[in-house]
């Protein structure tokens, strides 16, 4: 999951996507490189199963999938937790330390 989103461009179409679906068109639009670039991280972010595709027509309408989001705040979340309580720590004694170098007031 990691790698494919390790592609800027795939996470400014991911990113474009948050709008809601679109067509390819769109996202060529919003990332600013050839419709061959984007339909080749199109298929890397389907593969990935980060989107799904559904035929309009001509258009291929793109949407993302919400599972390997969730997947992924999960995992993160397990260090999210632990970042927290040392970053808690860190402001503790940060507090304490300010105390004690305030002079006191008259």
């Amino acid at each position: 999951m990691f790698e494919t989103l390790a592609d800027p461009t795939r996470r400014r179409i991911v990113e474009a996507l948050l709008a809601g679906e679109q067509p390819v068109k769109a996202l060529v639009d919003a990332v600013d490189i050839r419709q061959s670039g984007v339909s080749r991280h199109l298929r890397i972010l389907r593969e990935a199963g980060f989107v799904d595709v559904r035929a309009d027509g001509q258009l291929r309408l793109y949407r993302l999938r919400p599972e390997p989001f969730r997947e992924i705040d999960l995992w993160v979340s397990r260090y999210r937790r632990l970042w927290e309580a040392r970053f808690d720590a860190l402001e503790d004694a940060l507090q304490r330390k300010r105390a004690d170098t305030t002079p006191p007031r008259s």
